[in-house]
């Protein structure tokens, strides 16, 4: 174990940071799951059909959900990493009040997607 996790206090930047790495980790095993639509749709409409219920499934959405809420974080969390890249926000109040609105638009965001999702049927 490294031995900064037992020196350094837990602060709200500090878990971000490893929230941004575990969420592209996350998205790039969504790939596989893009992958796998591209092979059902492209192997004819029994397999599609077994992949959107799949994914229609409550695991499959529990699922869905968990890549909708990577996908707007990382993004949230990437401008915010562009901000920073800029020079700005890097004080430890600024940088505190930006991951709290990374999270509060990854909410936000997540709960938009599903709504609009929710209303054209695709639920």
């Amino acid at each position: 174990m490294s031995p900064h996790l037992s020196i350094w206090r837990w602060h709200l930047t500090m878990a971000t940071s490893i929230l941004h790495r575990v969420t592209g980790v996350g998205l790039y095993l969504g790939g596989l799951i893009v992958a796998a639509w591209a092979v059902s749709l492209a192997s004819g409409p029994e397999a599609y059909a077994g992949f959107k219920a799949l994914l229609g499934s409550p695991l499959g959405l529990l699922v869905m959900l968990g890549m909708t809420l990577s996908a707007f974080y990382h993004l949230g969390n990437g401008v915010r990493h562009l901000v920073w890249d800029l020079g700005h926000g890097l004080d430890v109040k600024t940088a505190t009040a930006s991951g709290i609105t990374v999270f509060a638009f990854t909410i936000v965001a997540t709960a938009a997607a599903w709504g609009v999702a929710y209303m054209v049927g695709a639920l």
